[in-house]
């Protein structure tokens, strides 16, 4: 019997449409075998709003000339946009002996430590998956699972046009406030944000991050 990977394979794609990048995660997610290696994408999506497989159209009040796109991840309605980090974690689930709530817990931990490393203070909420620093959320969670197989992931607020988020309720919460790095005093490469999540989420995996 083969040993199973060790490592996680970081792509850094760039900038991406959202649906093609979707359709691909899908398609890596159908294509693996037991010993495929898993993998984590780093990505900037040009504007789009995508809508959770639990998503209300109710709260998308506004989307004006941004495009809606119906996705198959949990949660409810979020924008996407150029400088926010968007990173996508397509993991073997029982071979990591992972849950979906673990997972979760660990995506959003990893994020904790790595605002931290920039002095940011932030925390969860209970029953509201995602990042927060005070009453304003800095990053979104949003989920699936197939065959115990992940796709999809999280999203980070760096350098970006909060604007779009006021045209829809973020994640289902009206009025919730919505923040980002470059708003709390940190002006940061957000590739180098991508590597510093990257390497943290590996870790907590015990897994040995290799970037490509």
């Amino acid at each position: 019997m083969s040993r199973p990977p060790e490592h996680l394979l970081i792509r850094r794609l760039g900038a991406r449409e959202y649906e093609p990048t979707w359709r691909a995660m899908q398609s890596f997610t159908d294509r693996r075998g037991d010993d495929t290696t898993d993998e984590l994408w780093l990505v900037q999506h040009p504007p789009v709003y995508t809508l959770g497989q639990a998503g209300r159209r109710e709260h998308i009040l506004d989307p004006g000339d941004i495009p809606v796109v119906e996705t198959d991840r949990g949660g409810q309605v979020t924008y996407h946009g150029p400088g926010q980090l968007v990173a996508y974690l397509l993991l073997d689930l029982p071979r990591a002996g992972f849950g979906v709530r673990r997972l979760v817990r660990l995506l959003e931990q990893s994020i904790i430590e790595v605002l931290a490393s920039y002095g940011i203070e932030s925390s969860t909420r209970t029953g509201a998956p995602g990042v927060y620093l005070d009453e304003a959320k800095i990053a979104a969670i949003g989920l699936r699972v197939r065959r115990g197989r992940s796709f999809h992931g999280l999203a980070l607020n760096a350098d970006m046009d909060l604007e779009p988020f006021s045209r829809i309720d973020p994640c289902g919460y009206p009025g919730l406030a919505v923040t980002q790095l470059v708003d709390r005093g940190v002006w940061v490469d957000i590739e180098a944000v991508g590597t510093a999540l990257a390497t943290r989420i590996a870790e907590a995996l015990c897994l040995r991050p290799v970037f490509s």
